[in-house]
């Protein structure tokens, strides 16, 4: 009841009250506004990009290859990890168990008989050793072969004797009776029925594909399905025919064959196929299979086990070790604990983000205003964050390569200040977000620095890469120094290899980017739409295509570019703005005029008509303002770049056609009837004013340059007070809101203006006339 009785607490209610109504206004405002809508949510993406490329979910990995344990690291929790060299012995033992696979066709063995029969009758028909063919006493080894020269000392030698024996095994009085042959044929065909099963393999086979004698075989008839295991002993013909071979153990069971075993011998190996194909895929496959059936193998870690010992570095052992045990542990924290570590990280990443929005609204509101330009601000830093941490892990350790590359195109497209705010920035995150220590984040910190106050002005390529040297010494110096401080021991530190190396890798990545950016340049400016000393310096030369015509079709407006040029870039640099982009740009400002050139009086020629005196003064205003509008539209068929055609659209703002309107005021005056054809805004330019203070510096450059022309005594003190009103009619009209130029840089520039003007009209003595003889 007291305090709806009291009315200093209802007027405080009211007043709170109305506070919160103006703000919720001006938030519903802000809200509606579709541009401002638009950046606030390419921010929030661009946190929320950011999130995911710092693995806002988990902890950060913060070991290293090279890194020194002190005390030793201890396992927090149990885990696994692979075995690979267990596993791929496993797996290479079952993959070996394995069989070679080959295919059997035993159909070519039935027809043996058949030709050892045709043979036989043929010995017992011929009388002689010579009424037998050559082919046929080879086959029986009656005659030496090539094929068979390595077995040539096993088998009786070429004689009448062997073939006389032979001859009477097989013949009977009868020559016309085959059943001596017809037996023989049948005791062989039992006789080599184990081939039947085990087939003939080629040697050659056996030797491309590296089977040893003790490899298993698989021997896979698919005419009846069956897979029947054996080794090479069993399916090569010589083994085979050996005394402990499937064949050479059974002669003894045939009394017919025995005397004659080691010509029917030399017969199969002449005559006997290859009965066994390898199957290389089918191998490959199987022994696939069975490598992949064999699960990966692990070794078990339990908590509190010694992961690194006291005093050892860590190595790539180690480090698997502490990776896994890592993985293992982020698997059994809890989802509350994820939300909470994402909100703590979204919410520092939003204090970053006010931080450098501050900056670019006060100091940079054209990319803060403009979604185009902030898209690409936030996509820089969104690139820079993620190769930042993917090159901060073994082997490369180059996370200051992406982060000084960023900060130096920062340095040269909008200023120092931004660049070291963003590169404070970006540090902080690479460090919390990699588990980098406070010694890194000055190693980083400390090379930015040196980037951002050498960068001023990029008047050479070899300026970057001078900045590179400088960056990457730095580097060396406080990561050497950083690692120093942190030994007990510094007699050890001195000449630490690892830190040696280490310091000397993040020196080369420094100067890497000093070459990367001078090679990049180009494309830095054309995605940026900035300007560099280097480009201004090329651009500056007269043999321009553009400068070129204009002295051509326009001399006396290249002359005035010249003039204008030439005191416009002494005054920028008396107020620390950028003097050669002024110059630069004043030699391209008027380059409009020379598409209409005769209707400008500095290109006329003196004594002739002025054209203008045959137009209306708003035909003459609208000739005179156009040369603005075909400048700009020279200047982009020959890709000036923006700045520069921003001056040439900012160097007359929204100023008044003075003349022009004069006169059409006289005649409105004259004829009531056309008084509107006298209204102020038909006779001004249509801007924009300067945004920069470069383009007012310009600005006044060109008024005082074309007006002093019409002095016909271009005094002292008559150029310092055509220059005051001149300056205060530009002030006072309202063509400097849009631009920082202050009052006391207005009025340096003031001063700069009528020093030039006074050494360019400055007073010469009278020489005396020559005295005729």
């Amino acid at each position: 009841m007291a305090f709806f009785g009291s009315k200093k607490s209802r007027t405080a209610l009211a007043a709170s009250l109305r506070d919160s109504s103006k703000l919720s206004s001006r938030l519903r405002d802000l809200l509606s506004d579709r541009g401002t809508f638009s950046r606030l949510a390419a921010c929030l993406l661009a946190i929320a990009i950011l999130m995911i490329a710092v693995e806002s979910w988990k902890a950060p990995f913060p070991y290293r290859l090279g890194m020194f344990s002190e005390h030793g690291i201890l396992a927090n929790t149990s885990f696994k990890i692979a075995n690979p060299i267990e596993t791929d012995r496993e797996r290479t033992q079952k993959e070996s168990a394995v069989p070679y696979s080959f295919n059997q066709q035993p159909e070519m063995i039935e027809k043996l008989p058949l030709l050892l029969r045709e043979d036989l009758i043929a010995i017992a028909k011929a009388k002689s050793l010579e009424d037998l063919d050559i082919d046929t006493r080879a086959e029986l080894g009656l005659a030496s072969s090539r094929r068979l020269e390595q077995f040539i000392d096993q088998f009786p030698e070429e004689s009448e004797q062997t073939f006389a024996e032979l001859k009477s095994v097989v013949s009977s009085l009868d020559s016309n009776d085959t059943k001596k042959i017809d037996e023989i044929v049948d005791d062989f065909k039992k006789l080599i029925s184990p081939l039947l099963t085990y087939g003939i393999v080629n040697e050659n086979d056996l030797t491309k594909n590296e089977i040893r004698a003790d490899d298993a075989i698989a021997i896979i008839n698919e005419s009846n399905d069956s897979r029947r295991i054996v080794t090479t002993f069993d399916i090569r013909l010589t083994n085979q025919l050996s005394e402990n071979g499937v064949i050479g153990r059974e002669w003894k069971k045939y009394p017919k064959l025995a005397p004659i075993s080691a010509i029917l011998s030399h017969w199969l190996l002449f005559q006997a196929p290859t009965t066994l194909v390898y199957d290389a895929t089918k191998t490959l496959d199987q022994r696939k299979q069975a490598r992949m059936q064999v699960a990966e193998i692990f070794d078990t870690f339990q908590r509190g086990t010694i992961l690194v010992e006291p005093g050892q570095m860590i190595e790539d052992t180690q480090l698997a070790l502490l990776r896994a045990e890592y993985e293992a542990k982020e698997l059994t924290v809890p989802t509350y604990e994820r939300v909470i570590r994402i909100t703590v990280i979204f919410l520092m990443l939003v204090v970053l983000a006010v931080l450098n929005g501050y900056h670019l609204l006060h100091n940079k509101k054209d990319v803060a205003t403009t979604v185009s330009r902030l898209s690409i601000y936030l996509s820089v830093i969104i690139l820079t964050v993620f190769l930042g941490r993917l090159l901060s892990y073994d082997p490369w350790r180059a996370e200051v390569l992406p982060l000084i590359v960023t900060v130096m195109v920062f340095a040269i497209v909008y200023d120092q200040t931004m660049a070291i705010l963003t590169a404070l920035s970006l540090s902080l995150i690479l460090c919390l977000s990699t588990g980098a220590s406070l010694g890194h984040f000055v190693v980083l910190m400390s090379v930015s620095a040196i980037a951002v106050t050498s960068l001023t002005t990029v008047s050479s390529r070899s300026t970057l890469i001078k900045i590179g040297f400088g960056m990457g010494f730095t580097y060396f110096l406080v990561y050497w120094g950083i690692n120093l401080i942190y030994k007990q021991n510094l007699s050890n530190g001195f000449f630490d290899q690892r830190v040696l190396w280490e310091s000397l890798q993040g020196a080369g990545w420094c100067l890497a980017a000093g070459y990367l950016v001078a090679g990049s340049l180009p494309f830095i400016e054309s995605l940026f739409g900035v300007v560099t000393d280097i480009s201004l310096l090329e651009m500056s030369d007269v043999s321009h295509p553009l400068l070129q015509e204009l002295v051509r079709r326009a001399p006396g407006t290249y002359n005035h570019s010249i003039s204008v040029a030439t005191i416009g870039e002494a005054a920028a640099d008396k107020i620390g703005a950028n003097g050669l982009l002024v110059r630069v740009a004043a030699y391209y400002h008027d380059i409009g005029k020379m598409l209409k050139p005769q209707y400008f009086i500095e290109n006329m020629v003196v004594g002739s008509e002025s054209l203008h005196d045959n137009l209306a003064p708003a035909m003459s205003t609208l000739i005179i303002i156009g040369h603005v509008k075909d400048g700009v539209d020279l200047a982009r068929q020959h890709n000036l770049p923006q700045p520069l055609i921003d001056f040439i659209e900012q160097h007359h703002g929204t100023t008044l056609v003075e003349y022009f309107f004069r006169e059409a005021e006289k005649q409105a005056d004259l004829s009531p009837d056309h008084k509107t054809d006298a209204e102020e805004s038909s006779f001004r330019y249509p801007g924009p004013q300067p945004q920069t203070r470069e383009a007012g510096v310009m600005m006044l450059a060109d008024a005082v340059e074309s007006a002093s022309r019409t002095l016909s005594d271009p005094t002292p003190k008559r150029i310092k007070s055509l220059v005051h009103s001149l300056v205060m009619k530009r002030l006072l009209d309202g063509q400097f809101n849009e631009c920082s130029l202050t009052l006391s840089e207005i009025n340096i520039v003031e001063d700069s203006l009528v020093k030039s003007l006074i050494g360019i009209y400055h007073g010469r003595i009278k020489y005396p006339e020559e005295r005729s003889a």
